[in-house]
């Protein structure tokens, strides 16, 4: 059975903002699209239990070990962090406006080259498409560069995206990893 969720509490979680999880000279910064609910209730990347962002980074071989979204601090560990292209939390990525994308890619470019990752690894193709203005992207590396750091579109994780499985995603999350030199 769901549990019934306060209209307070669910106002109190769109208006919280999600820290990154970020550090100067990362080998891989990703980002999501925006944080979800469940994400903003918990203060903790990818939290939702069916998205697959965590089983895949670990099945790509980005972690040793599956990690929890409350311990989302030890990818610092491994050279990885998380951000996001749009702070506002929402319960779906369509409640975004166009405008909303665009100023988050603005704002993703200026934080990106003050962080200076090697790699920017954007999940969700259309949240790319959106903030960087390239209708024709696809998953996978990008000729865009910000400064120094490349640029890879990832598939997005939610479980909602139905296009591609957790082993497809792990492979595609594999091929940034060799690319990044794990």
């Amino acid at each position: 059975m769901a549990r019934f969720t306060p209209p307070e509490e669910l106002q109190a979680a769109r208006d919280r903002v999600v820290p990154d999880v970020v550090a100067e000279g990362l080998r891989v910064l990703f980002c999501g699209i925006n944080p979800g609910l469940m994400t903003a209730a918990t203060g903790h990347h990818f939290a939702r239990p069916g998205n697959r962002f965590w089983p895949v980074l670990h099945r790509s071989g980005f972690t040793p070990q599956l990690l929890k979204p409350s311990e989302q601090q030890e990818l610092l560990s491994y050279g990885l962090g998380i951000t996001n292209v749009v702070a506002r939390p929402s319960a779906r990525a369509d409640e975004l406006s166009a405008e909303e994308y665009r100023e988050g890619g603005r704002l993703l470019a200026a934080k990106v080259e003050r962080l200076r990752p090697r790699w920017l690894a954007v999940v969700g193709v259309t949240a790319y498409r959106a903030a960087f203005d390239d209708r024709t992207a696809r998953v996978g590396p990008q000729a865009r560069t910000i400064g120094d750091t490349r640029v890879w579109v990832l598939p997005n994780p939610s479980g909602l995206n139905a296009h591609w499985t957790a082993e497809t995603m792990a492979e595609e999350f594999g091929r940034l990893r060799e690319a990044a030199g794990a």
